[in-house]
Formats: structure tokens, C-alpha cells, sequence
């Protein structure tokens, strides 16, 4: 797994840094403060937001059920094209 966060404080104390090596997590890192380069912008939420254009959900359980089948419905080399286009 790797888990994309900023630098600030509370995300790089002893106690994460602890949780996410015991994990086996890499980390990608993410300058603080940095909305011209939010996540959000990027390959998969670009591609979930396409697909919600049509979406209406009644309940909890139905966003989730549509979030699964979502990511399930992408390949390896789609999440793959989306990281390596990350900024470094």
C-alpha cells in the first residue's frame, strides 16, 4: 500500500510514523498547503467524478456499494498511469 499525506505536524509524528512502518505502508508525501496540487485533481477522483455525473444514492450502504464496484471495475495499470503521473 502506499498512503499519500502532507508533511504537517500531526502527520509525521513518532506514533504515525511507528503505525505506518508496522504497516509495511509506504509513503508518498504531499507538500502542506498545496491546493494547486490537491489529490482531488488527479487520475482516479477525476475518473469517479465522471462516473457520479448520473449517480443519486438513498443511503450510506449504496455510496459504498458504488465506491467498491468502482475501484474493482479499474485494472492495475489504471491505478499504475494514475501514480506515475503524480507531481514529484
Amino acid at each position: 500500500v502506499i498512503f499519500q499525506h502532507d508533511n504537517a505536524r500531526p502527520h509525521v509524528g513518532k506514533i504515525v510514523k511507528a503505525t505506518l512502518e508496522a504497516l509495511g505502508w509506504d509513503v508518498l508525501s504531499h507538500p502542506p498547503y498545496s491546493p494547486n496540487i490537491a489529490p482531488s485533481d488527479y487520475h482516479l477522483f477525476g475518473s469517479m467524478a465522471h462516473g457520479l455525473s448520473d449517480q443519486h444514492f438513498n443511503n450510506y450502504e449504496e455510496i459504498e456499494k458504488w465506491l467498491n464496484e468502482c475501484i474493482a471495475s479499474k485494472d492495475e495499470s489504471f491505478f499504475r498511469h494514475g501514480m506515475q503521473q503524480l507531481p514529484d
